[in-house]
């Protein structure tokens, strides 16, 4: 994997971050965003561990990324929802969130990941590759601002018959019994 650029490196999570980044999250997005339509892809459901990354200084989590999977369409094409990506506000702005983005879709593409979506600031997530979703007729199962709803291909050509509703991901990991739900 290629090496951050930050002065302290980003890691694998580890299950006793959970209770820092659940911390991280509600700072950046508050109480209401469990009521956000890609919390159904969420809820009760293990993020890929594979593709959770956190960058710590010294014991602190300063920043996360999850990626959760979930299939497009009828023919269930496989696709990762990534999100949330959240930066402790006093580290803001300081390239984080950039680093964090391209180390995990570096580790994306090489686990043969295809297809990732979102609902993000568009002009944040548009220098990476991200498109509007709506333009290959991809389709949410609830309201999102359709400025906000992207995809990016990972590999040129996958969005080729790829139309339809995102839903969750029938072989999706269960979070398991007694651990607090992902964010």
């Amino acid at each position: 994997m290629p090496e951050s650029p930050l002065m302290f490196p980003i890691l694998p999570e580890r299950p006793q971050d959970a209770a820092a980044i659940e911390a991280l999250v509600e700072a950046c997005f508050g109480p209401d965003r469990m009521q956000k339509t890609v919390y159904k892809f969420r809820d009760g459901v293990a993020p890929l561990r594979d593709l959770s990354f956190v960058v710590r200084d010294g014991a602190k989590v300063e920043g996360s990324i999850r990626y959760w999977p979930v299939t497009i369409g009828e023919s269930e094409a496989p696709a990762i929802l990534l999100g949330p990506l959240c930066i402790a506000p006093d580290r803001q702005g300081q390239g984080i969130g950039r680093a964090l983005m391209r180390h995990s879709l570096y580790a994306a593409t090489r686990q043969g990941h295809r297809l990732c979506v979102l609902v993000g600031d568009k002009s944040y997530y548009e220098p990476f590759g991200f498109r509007n979703a709506a333009l290959p007729g991809l389709e949410l199962p609830g309201w999102a601002d359709p400025e906000r709803f992207q995809f990016m291909e990972l590999v040129p050509g996958a969005m080729q018959g790829v139309t339809g509703m995102v839903q969750r991901a029938p072989y999706a990991e269960t979070a398991r019994r007694g651990r607090r739900k992902a964010a």
